[in-house]
């Protein structure tokens, strides 16, 4: 049995943090049964723009990337990464997508699930969706290698992106192309899913789900706003646990009152003084970067040293974009939300940055108080890691806040150092009080 080594998920601040592991049990126990009973169970990715549609159709779902993230937190993903190695995948590739790939692999050889998986293992898929937003390879191309593991078809959906990576063009010259073009891949996938699960679409039930996400992401972004007090009140370690509702659970009961009890247990909290920590010296902003899932304890580190995160930019869904009453056909509403989400700074870049991420973090410092910034660059996640250095370079054009550039992985721990992690910590924070002591902070 693989037992983790030591403890490597961070001590959290808030009640509700504390028992999303216990959601992320019961979402595997669901797709366990679901396919004990006969019923379709869905491979997908993170914030994938299908989650409404797959909710209306009762198809339960396994988060690949998340099961890897979980495989790393409990110390198990060694045997899977190195069974992908041994498969031919090299181990620079994304480590979500090993991890993956090497428990499928495992999991065809025995004819049955891996002995001890966390979770009970990922149930086996009736349908694999991907899709090729973000510029990530692994969201079209982990799904095709798995179906050398198993038999289920897969679905991609294409580049849903509009071009926000240069700021150069007038967007409002493609923004009614990019939302019908959402709406025609929506409109394939459910035609897929259909014929794959032998389910029909109830139109009005998709409605109400649509609704129900929306008003979900609205309380999510409302309790995020309470984090802006002094002293923080919930941490961006919490926040790696909190954002499992609204990434997996989506368009259900169950997440919209996990937000709206998120706010309330925020408000308590900010009305009452209460802090994650008792001698906040230093705010730092967590940028957009993808954590080390088998050491989240290096942010608890940060806090014995007088430090807390009170925002990120990772996995925060920041404010969803207005759409008018008049529109009510559901496709078209998860087609302007997916816009809007992605073309939120655009205009904002255009006439400042000309770099949307760097626009992002320049207001969550302002708005949060943060005093510097830390980013993670992990090794084999090239979508989101790679441009780093240009995004730190842009924010120091406008921005004099220290900054530090950690090195690890998502899930690889042979890429993470944890003492010559602290040491740079260490080192940095000293910045840090030095920057805040001669700016007056």
């Amino acid at each position: 049995m693989n037992e983790p080594t030591k403890k490597t998920t961070a001590t959290h601040s808030l009640a509700l943090a504390k028992k999303v592991r216990g959601m992320i049990k019961d979402l595997a126990r669901k797709t366990h049964e679901a396919k004990a009973a006969g019923e379709p169970v869905a491979y997908l990715f993170i914030a994938g723009a299908y989650d409404d549609i797959l909710r209306a159709m009762d198809i339960a779902t396994v988060g690949t990337e998340n099961y890897a993230g979980v495989c790393a937190a409990k110390m198990d993903a060694e045997r899977f990464l190195s069974k992908a190695e041994e498969e031919g995948y090299a181990r620079h590739l994304c480590t979500y997508a090993t991890v993956g790939l090497g428990f499928d692999a495992i999991r065809k050889e025995l004819g049955e699930m891996p002995e001890n998986a966390p979770d009970g293992g990922m149930a086996f898929p009736t349908i694999m969706l991907g899709t090729g937003m973000n510029i990530c390879d692994p969201r079209y191309k982990w799904y095709q290698a798995a179906q050398r593991y198993n038999d289920a078809p897969m679905h991609v959906l294409g580049l849903l992106n509009p071009p926000v990576y240069g700021t150069h063009t007038d967007l409002e010259d493609y923004r009614s192309y990019y939302i019908e073009y959402v709406m025609e891949e929506l409109r394939e996938l459910v035609k897929r899913l259909e014929k794959v699960t032998g389910k029909r679409m109830d139109w009005d039930r998709l409605s109400q789900v649509v609704d129900l996400t929306e008003r979900t992401l609205t309380k999510w972004y409302e309790a995020y706003q309470l984090r802006k007090a002094v002293p923080a009140p919930m941490p961006t370690e919490d926040a790696l646990s909190t954002m499992v509702p609204a990434n997996f659970m989506l368009g259900t009961q169950e997440a919209y009152d996990f937000y709206s009890n998120l706010y309330d247990e925020l408000k308590q909290r900010v009305d009452n003084g209460i802090g994650t920590i008792e001698d906040e010296k230093y705010r730092l902003l967590w940028a957009l970067s993808l954590p080390p899932w088998y050491a989240l304890t290096i942010f608890n580190y940060f806090e014995s040293q007088g430090a807390v995160f009170p925002i990120e930019a990772v996995y925060n869904q920041g404010r969803d974009p207005e759409i008018p009453d008049t529109v009510t056909d559901p496709l078209e509403r998860i087609a302007r939300r997916f816009y809007g989400s992605m073309t939120r700074y655009y205009e904002k870049a255009r006439a400042n940055t000309g770099h949307t991420t760097v626009e992002w973090l320049l207001d969550l410092i302002d708005d949060y108080k943060c005093d510097a910034v830390v980013f993670h660059q992990a090794m084999t996640c090239r979508t989101v890691h790679t441009g780093q250095l240009n995004q730190i370079n842009t924010f120091k054009k406008y921005s004099d806040k220290p900054v530090l550039l950690l090195e690890g992985d998502i899930v690889d721990v042979r890429n993470y150092d944890e003492s010559t992690t602290r040491q740079k910590v260490d080192a940095f924070l000293q910045v840090v009080d030095s920057h805040k002591r001669s700016s007056g902070g």
